[in-house]
């Protein structure tokens, strides 16, 4: 019987560096990971392909001239509200880290990471998961560490549970890889889920990740 092979997923790479691209083309090319339909060197390039190519995923570069990243995914989200959009970042470009989420970006990847993490980051958000780099993580992480001691309010508006589903939320870990930690059902975690983002005000779990550890509500 001949094997069914899986069919790569259609996307666009946004990055003003060609070779960059044509680098990252190859190698995603290469292992059978996306299938790029199409390259855009800034976010207006990005944003007339779109009109007329339907992609799975985009992996978008944040800081590039005319228009950047953050501007881009606002315009793209607005025109194809369900759009995968996965930045592309530098440890340089963490003053966007919290803009880009709040433009509903579902993952950021650093530009150095190697091959593997790209595909399972991409495999991720495309099964509707989120992805953090975990280097990017310790890297907010460690600069956060130099302010005070955590938003003691924050903490008060959690119960225990929902800390421990918040602190596992942050392992990078799925709903039901959390219900079979915690011994609940995917159900419950997804309605501690929804209560957390209601109750610090976040809109998606990237930016509830940023908001836990911003406060320390958690240990990583």
């Amino acid at each position: 019987m001949t094997p069914i092979l899986k069919k790569s997923p259609d996307v666009i790479l946004v990055d003003d560096h060609q070779i960059f691209r044509q680098g990252l083309k190859s190698i995603l090319s290469l292992n059978n990971i996306a299938n790029i339909i199409g390259e855009a060197s800034n976010g207006i390039e990005f944003l007339e392909i779109l009109t007329h190519l339907k992609p799975q995923l985009v992996l978008m570069d944040i800081d590039m001239p005319h228009m950047n990243g953050m501007e881009a995914t606002k315009e793209a989200l607005e025109q194809i509200p369900d759009l995968k959009i996965i930045a592309f970042t530098m440890f340089s470009d963490e003053e966007y880290y919290y803009k880009m989420i709040e433009g509903g970006v579902k993952g950021f990847i650093l530009k150095t990471c190697g091959i593997d993490e790209l595909e399972i980051a991409i495999q991720s958000v495309l099964s509707g998961e989120n992805y953090f780099s975990n280097e990017l993580l310790r890297n907010i992480i460690k600069n956060l560490g130099r302010s005070q001691n955590g938003n003691t309010s924050e903490h008060e508006k959690l119960t225990r549970r929902e800390i421990d589903i918040l602190q596992n939320i942050c392992l990078g870990l799925t709903n039901d890889e959390i219900s079979q930690k915690l011994f609940i059902s995917p159900k419950t975690v997804k309605s501690h889920k929804s209560n957390l983002l209601e109750k610090t005000v976040c809109k998606n779990t990237p930016s509830l990740i940023l908001f836990a550890i911003k406060n320390k509500l958690v240990n990583i």
